[in-house]
């Protein structure tokens, strides 16, 4: 009986770790979707925050009105 439930316990572990190679390149493509997703949303609301800045602040970060109009106005999925 030892051997039996040696050989199938083992047949299980290979099995289960072809399934985590199988999963792992979509996991990290998950991954980086989301990471993605994420510095997109990060970037839209950093040129929300532009929107709301009076001239005084913008000159202090060394914008312009109309660079900082420009900014704003990107795509969603402008870089």
């Amino acid at each position: 009986m030892d051997t039996i439930d040696s050989i199938h316990l083992c047949k299980s572990a290979m099995a289960d770790e072809g399934a985590t190679r199988t999963f792992a390149p979509i996991s990290r493509l998950v991954r980086r979707l989301l990471e993605a997703f994420a510095v997109w949303m990060r970037k839209r609301e950093s040129r929300r925050t532009l929107r709301y800045l009076t001239d005084d602040e913008l000159r202090d970060i060394g914008l312009t009105r109309h660079e900082a109009v420009a900014e704003v106005s990107k795509s969603f999925f402008w870089d």
